[in-house]
């Protein structure tokens, strides 16, 4: 990867780096297409990350298929722009407060998780 460590992407709780390789390079397309830095504020998480074993079912992210990245402004209507002609199936929105983020992820079509999709949080 050039624009990305496993460290980075790897999941808070376990310390595991599961990211699917396709989606990655997909993801590095998109940083090199917008031309800034991405802050990932969340990658590849575990099922027993706290986050998800809050859910019902196993969320995006245990997928290695998804991330969140900081960003506002600007920035993030380029990211939103660029995700969207590449092809991202999942994009959830959060642009209030101060922890800012857009995620991303390319999953399929399922009953219980819908693509494409477009959420705010």
């Amino acid at each position: 990867m050039k624009y990305f460590t496993e460290e980075e992407l790897k999941c808070q709780h376990c310390g595991k780096y599961e990211m699917d390789e396709d989606f990655m390079e997909k993801i590095e397309a998109l940083r090199h297409e917008v031309r800034f830095p991405f802050i990932v504020t969340s990658a590849y998480r575990c099922p027993e990350h706290p986050i998800e074993a809050r859910k019902k079912a196993a969320g995006a992210h245990t997928s290695g298929r998804a991330i969140d990245i900081a960003v506002s402004g600007e920035r993030a209507h380029r990211l939103l722009e660029a995700a969207l002609s590449m092809g991202l199936s999942g994009i959830g929105v959060n642009q209030k407060g101060t922890n800012r983020f857009i995620h991303l992820d390319d999953l399929e079509w399922d009953k219980d998780r819908p693509r494409p999709w477009i959420w705010s949080y």
